[in-house]
């Protein structure tokens, strides 16, 4: 079996890269390493059925032989970096999207769209689940990554429908570990950046917005379910950890378990920064099988040797 993963050098996608190369299969990873790293997957580098091109998926594509199995999850996804880009992050999930719909069409391989829960904006309902549709500002500064998602998971749908792809959506909620960019302003690696320096910790607004925070293993486990699953084309699939938390006690607990002296300040909530997240996975656990296994403490501590070395060289 052969699958594409694009964005493979990146956060979820390098981890994606290890789980379908121990699971067996041949893997061809492509990244045009805007914001995805090398280093996220030079230790496979010699694996004899690993295949690494660095390639933009916002030009036409095309790769040789068979595919089974394609995971588009090319996409700039981060606030700082989506920002910064943010006319590449629209063409990404639109043009680099088409792309990756008409080579499975053409392959006759399954095709699985890294969505978001930003789809959901900044919601009136908690929890959120596959049916409700959002609340979205379609010209605010976040929209170039919303509405992109949006975007992607309409267009998959319509290559479901009019061409008979077997499309899956995963509908990702925030998701940390090992590989993430330390840089990257997502709550978790700053923090811990923040407090490993022991400079302030800034949380913005007055940390009562939540979120609810997966674990990389937990996130490429239900990935991987998704992906594999016989019998549920054309559906969409909230994944991440219904375990909901304020800003204000994510701080805390990264500042206890670094044993950190920094001070926590605040500053002015950014635009249309969303005041609740918190996913519905019933469907999740009913048709896949899968929820976390992780508490948000558990999946620090394992991931904080990773954080260290990155960020302290130690």
């Amino acid at each position: 079996m052969k699958v594409l993963i694009t964005g493979a050098a990146g956060f979820i996608g390098s981890h994606l890269v290890e789980k379908f190369l121990i699971q067996g299969w041949d893997v061809v990873g492509l990244d045009n390493l805007l914001t995805g790293k090398l280093e996220n997957i030079e230790d496979y580098f010699q694996e004899p059925n690993f295949t690494f091109i660095k390639y933009d998926v916002t030009n036409f594509l095309y790769v040789k032989g068979k595919l089974d199995l394609i995971l588009h999850f090319a996409c700039p996804a981060s606030p700082v970096h989506y920002m910064k880009h943010p006319i590449h992050t629209m063409k990404v999930d639109s043009l680099g999207t088409l792309h990756a719909l008409g080579l499975a069409k053409e392959k006759g391989a399954r095709f699985v769209l890294a969505s978001s829960s930003e789809v959901y904006g900044d919601p009136e309902v908690s929890p959120q689940d596959e049916n409700y549709r959002g609340n979205v500002s379609l010209t605010g500064p976040r929209s170039v990554y919303d509405e992109a998602k949006r975007f992607s998971e309409a267009l998959a749908m319509a290559y479901f429908r009019q061409h008979r792809v077997d499309v899956r959506i995963a509908r990702i909620f925030n998701t940390y570990g090992p590989r993430m960019d330390p840089d990257d302003g997502r709550v978790i690696p700053t923090f811990i950046k923040q407090a490993l320096l022991k400079e302030p910790i800034t949380v913005f607004g007055d940390g009562t917005q939540t979120r609810s925070f997966c674990y990389i293993k937990d996130m490429v486990e239900g990935i991987y379910r998704l992906s594999t699953k016989e019998g549920i084309s054309g559906e969409v699939f909230n994944l991440g950890n219904p375990e909901e938390r304020t800003i204000i006690e994510v701080a805390q607990l990264i500042k206890a378990l670094t044993s950190s002296p920094s001070p926590i300040v605040f500053k002015p909530l950014p635009q249309d920064d969303p005041k609740r997240r918190k996913p519905s996975i019933e469907k999740a656990k009913k048709i896949l099988g899968w929820k976390p296994k992780y508490s948000l403490e558990e999946g620090l501590k394992e991931a904080m040797p990773w954080f260290r070395g990155k960020i302290l060289g130690s």
